[in-house]
């Protein structure tokens, strides 16, 4: 029977990558992997594990994918493994949170093909370590959201915000009147790694690759 891990390679570092993920990936038959400009940053991260593999590249439009773009993802996929060989999707970050690959594995679902998820280590863990920000403690409410939307940010102690180009002043000003302070995480585990909370910094920079991890002020996680 064919065989598809879809696995997640973490925020960016090859070493953040698990031992499983890795020996899945040196073993695989086919790698696939979502096309950007003939660049992937999952691809990047793994490159060193994969070889002379036979990488399969797939579009996906940006900001306007229709079911049917996932549908053909789904045919080139279970086409291009062969019976009883096993292929690997690669993510960033974790293949379950905001990934392209959900709506592969849900367009696959009624194949002749058996489905494993590895996990990957998501970049706004990855944040919360590196800028030492606790995500949530004891009797909080934790938010993970791909893009800012004050009706969602009425109930919660803590944040992370995963898109950040849009009106990062807008946010910022709204998060601030709701007395949360926040780190700015650019480039998490990578060489050129920041953490900002200058205001106006932050405002200024158009990083694609960055995230905002916000808490209440008064948020209390020593444990009382």
């Amino acid at each position: 029977m064919k065989k598809l891990y879809g696995i997640g390679t973490g925020p960016g570092a090859s070493d953040l990558l698990t031992i499983r993920a890795a020996n899945l990936i040196k073993d695989a038959d086919i790698i696939f992997v979502p096309n950007n400009k003939g660049r992937n940053m999952a691809l990047d991260t793994a490159r060193d594990l994969i070889g002379d593999k036979k990488i399969v590249l797939i579009d996906f439009p940006m900001g306007q994918v229709t079911k049917e773009d996932y549908r053909k993802a789904a045919e080139i996929i279970f086409n291009g493994i062969a019976e009883n060989e096993y292929g690997v999707f690669l993510t960033i970050g974790d293949s379950m949170i905001y990934s392209t690959f959900i709506y592969i594995m849900n367009e696959l679902d009624n194949r002749k093909i058996d489905i494993e998820i590895v996990p990957g280590i998501p970049s706004f863990v990855a944040a919360a370590c590196a800028s030492k920000t606790p995500l949530t403690v004891k009797g909080e409410s934790f938010l993970l959201c791909d893009e800012y939307n004050p009706k969602l940010l009425d109930n919660v102690d803590s944040l992370a915000i995963l898109k950040t180009l849009g009106e990062k002043e807008d946010l910022l000003h709204y998060l601030e009147k709701r007395d949360f302070n926040y780190k700015y995480v650019k480039r998490v585990s990578l060489e050129k790694e920041e953490i900002l909370q200058d205001k106006d910094t932050i405002i200024k920079d158009k990083d694609y690759i960055s995230l905002i991890l916000s808490r209440k002020q008064e948020a209390n996680y020593e444990g009382k």
